[in-house]
């Protein structure tokens, strides 16, 4: 099995974290995996736009982009060019990773 590392960095300034991930893994199952907050209403099945990131480094590494996740990253707050959803960014293993979390509003947690 192939592993790589998954660079978080932090909009709010938080120290960045480095963290394996396996092939077959997604960011979200990373972060999740790690206790690094990144919401995710829909439990992580491409059926909201909460657990949005900006891959920084590995874009080559991660699927292509469905028109699913694409309508789903049009309704993220600043949804910008290298914005994926992170339960839809699944290692390949072959290549490291670099996403940014922006700042969330965890409402009600």
């Amino acid at each position: 099995m192939k592993v790589v590392n998954i660079t978080f960095k932090f909009a709010d300034g938080s120290p960045d974290e480095v963290h394996p991930a396996v092939e077959g893994e997604s960011v979200l199952d990373v972060a999740l995996n790690n206790d690094i907050k990144l919401q995710h209403n829909c439990g992580g099945v491409c059926g909201c736009s909460t657990c949005h990131v900006y891959v920084e480094a590995g874009m080559d590494d991660l699927p292509e982009i469905s028109d699913k996740e694409e309508d789903y990253i049009d309704r993220a707050v600043d949804p910008r060019i290298n914005s994926r959803l992170g339960c839809q960014c699944v290692v390949q293993g072959n290549e490291d990773i670099v996403v940014t979390i922006p700042e969330q509003d965890f409402l009600g947690h």
